[in-house]
C-alpha cells in the first residue's frame, strides 16, 4: 500500500488490521509518541476542513513527527494558477507523507502519479473520503463489537455525501450488512454506488423518505448534513437542508443500544439535546479519527 485513494483499495483484513493497530494506540499511547520521530507530514488542504485537517494534524504530532503544509488553496500557489501535480511534485521534496483535501474529483488520484512520497486523500468533492470512512468503521466496531450483521441507516444528503458513499462501499463487504437509505427523492444515493458495491455483494437495502418509520429497526443511524457548498441552487438547499432534524422525541423510537454517528459539522440536523445522549457516538466518532489516522501514517510509512 504506497497511497490510500479510494477505501476499497484496503482488503477487509488490512482494515481489521488498521482498526487494531487504533485500538492498540489507544490503549497504550506512549509506546507510539516517537515512531515517526523526524518524519514530516504536508497538509494540502485546497476546501475548508477543521476536523480531518486537524485530527491530521494532532495524529502526526502525537507519533512524534512535525506537520507543514496549509488550509486555504488562496493561500497557496494554486491561487496563482500552479497544477495540482506540480505543487505535489515540490512539496514531496519537503515531506515523508502527504494528505490532501480538493474540491475536485479525481485530483488526489491525479496526484499520486506525480509523487514520490505517500498521498492520502482526505476528501476530493462528492466522491471518496477513505480516512473518515475507517473512522468510522474503528467508531462501529467499538460501539457495536463488530462490523457484520448490522442494520445501519443512512440519513440525509446521499447524493453529495463523499462519507456516505465510502461508508456504504465498505459495509457491503461485511456478511449480514442491510442497508436503510433515508433521504428525499432529490438527494438519492447515486446509482454507481449501488450497482457498483451494494447489488454486486446482494447487500440488502431498501430506500425511503421517512425516518421515522424505520428508526426502531436500526442499529446504528448516521446522520448526515445536506451540504450548500454542493448545491448549484441556493433555493433548493433551502427547501431540503431541514429534511431531517433528529430530536430526543424521535430517539424514544429507537433501540436502547442504537448507535448514531455524524460525520460532522452538524448544523442543525442532530437536535443538540441528544448530546447527552449515551447513544449519540458523533464526538467519540471524531476522537477515533485520529487513532486512526494514527494507523494509517504508521502503516503508510512503514513503520514497524
Amino acid at each position: 500500500m504506497k497511497h490510500l485513494i479510494d477505501i476499497m483499495e484496503l482488503s477487509v483484513e488490512e482494515i481489521q488490521e488498521l482498526i487494531a493497530l487504533a485500538e492498540d494506540i489507544m490503549n497504550f499511547p506512549e509506546k507510539y509518541r516517537e515512531k515517526c520521530k523526524y518524519k514530516k507530514l504536508a497538509t494540502l488542504f485546497f476546501e475548508p476542513s477543521t476536523r480531518t485537517r486537524l485530527s491530521f494534524e494532532a495524529a502526526m504530532m502525537e507519533l512524534g513527527g512535525n506537520v507543514l503544509g496549509f488550509s486555504d488553496a488562496n493561500s497557496s500557489s494554486s491561487s496563482k494558477g500552479e497544477s495540482v501535480a506540480d505543487t505535489v511534485a515540490v512539496v514531496g521534496s519537503y515531506a515523508d507523507i502527504i494528505a490532501m483535501r480538493h474540491p475536485k474529483e479525481g485530483a488526489p488520484t491525479v496526484a499520486t502519479m506525480h509523487s514520490d512520497v505517500p498521498i492520502i486523500n482526505a476528501g476530493d468533492g462528492g466522491h471518496n473520503h477513505p480516512t473518515q470512512t475507517l473512522t468510522d468503521l474503528l467508531t462501529i466496531s467499538l460501539e457495536k463489537g463488530k462490523l457484520n450483521g448490522l442494520k445501519i441507516g443512512l440519513c440525509g444528503d446521499l447524493k453529495f455525501g463523499r462519507t456516505v458513499h465510502s461508508l456504504a462501499a465498505a459495509m457491503s463487504r461485511y456478511e449480514g450488512t442491510e442497508l436503510v437509505l433515508i433521504s428525499p427523492d432529490e438527494l438519492k444515493l447515486p446509482s454507481y454506488v449501488k450497482n457498483s458495491y451494494i447489488k454486486p455483494n446482494n447487500i440488502k437495502y431498501t430506500q425511503t423518505t421517512n425516518l421515522d418509520e424505520v428508526m426502531g429497526e436500526l442499529d446504528v443511524l448516521y446522520m448526515t448534513r445536506v451540504q450548500r457548498e454542493r448545491f448549484f441552487n441556493e433555493e433548493d438547499y433551502l427547501r431540503l437542508k431541514d429534511s431531517y432534524i433528529l430530536t430526543a422525541e424521535k430517539m424514544r423510537n429507537a433501540k436502547a443500544d442504537m448507535t448514531v454517528m455524524h460525520p460532522l459539522p452538524r448544523v442543525n440536523e442532530i437536535s443538540t439535546e441528544i448530546d447527552k445522549d449515551k447513544r449519540a457516538a458523533y464526538f467519540r466518532q471524531a476522537r477515533n479519527g485520529k487513532y486512526i489516522r494514527m494507523a494509517l501514517i504508521l502503516k503508510l510509512l512503514g513503520v514497524e
